[in-house]
């Protein structure tokens, strides 16, 4: 992998970010959005709530981390539509570019991209709603972590997708976060779901985040153990997706079905 072709995969997508009001406003206006509405929502339930039980760290940064897992995700598949879009795909394997190379740029961008989004969650959540995330200690960090890992190998399936059925299945990956969520207990314990579901939920990693959040938040520690198992699964999906996305640009080179990338096509 060569350091310098990655970051002119990095680079392109910071000249098309910077020179483009509509790529940057997405960047912390969705994040923004859900942020006040989930805070004025966890505000009203604080309010008419007996049980003097705390909303805001259990609702609000549930879904802080959780749209911090989708824009790492949609970082990459963006990152990687935006070749799909102005049909340069193909024009940047006419190059000595490798697929490693194309794919850690990818990585990188979204790691960009989704720091933009944290920053602004974090500010919205702790300056006007006084969410402190002080109280997770230093699991915060293997909760990021794993997040970020497991949304980097959704994007990279998701763009394998693309690419092996063409750009009309774009808006076959968009929804994917959404159907993971109630497999990763977001909003609830994992012993709310039926036995099946929670065998699925024992191979999403991040389940084991929210679990873990709700522990802290409860008084309980951190179970190091599933935290240890939620970090190596996220690897592996890691490993597994840039495996199933090189698969896929080999087939697609193999058998032509690349060409349907070039400008010089309408399909």
């Amino acid at each position: 992998m060569s350091l310098n072709r990655t970051f002119a995969i990095v680079l392109r997508q910071f000249y098309l970010v910077r020179g483009s009001p509509a790529r940057v406003l997405p960047l912390f206006a969705w994040v923004g959005i859900d942020m006040v509405l989930w805070g004025f929502i966890t505000r009203y339930l604080n309010a008419v709530s007996s049980a003097g039980f705390d909303f805001v760290p259990v609702l609000l940064g549930a879904v802080l981390l959780w749209d911090f897992f989708t824009r790492v995700m949609h970082g990459v598949t963006i990152a990687f539509m935006e070749d799909v879009w102005s049909r340069n795909f193909l024009n940047l394997f006419a190059t000595p570019l490798a697929i490693s190379d194309y794919v850690a740029g990818l990585v990188v961008s979204s790691i960009g991209t989704s720091s933009v989004g944290l920053i602004v969650m974090l500010f919205l959540a702790s300056a006007i709603f006084g969410l402190s995330f002080v109280s997770y200690g230093v699991a915060i960090i293997p909760f990021l972590l794993v997040l970020f890992l497991f949304g980097v190998a959704l994007g990279i399936v998701g763009a394998a997708i693309v690419l092996r059925f063409g750009p009309a299945t774009e808006w076959f990956i968009w929804p994917i976060p959404a159907l993971v969520s109630p497999f990763a207990g977001v909003f609830y314990p994992l012993a709310t779901l039926p036995t099946w579901m929670q065998y699925f939920s024992r191979i999403v990693p991040p389940s084991y985040v929210f679990e873990n959040v709700r522990a802290i938040i409860s008084g309980h520690p951190p179970s190091v153990n599933a935290l240890i198992w939620s970090v190596v699964l996220a690897v592996i999906y890691v490993l597994l997706a840039c495996w199933v996305f090189t698969g896929v640009y080999r087939h697609s080179v193999r058998t032509g079905l690349v060409a349907r990338y070039s400008a010089e096509t309408v399909s």
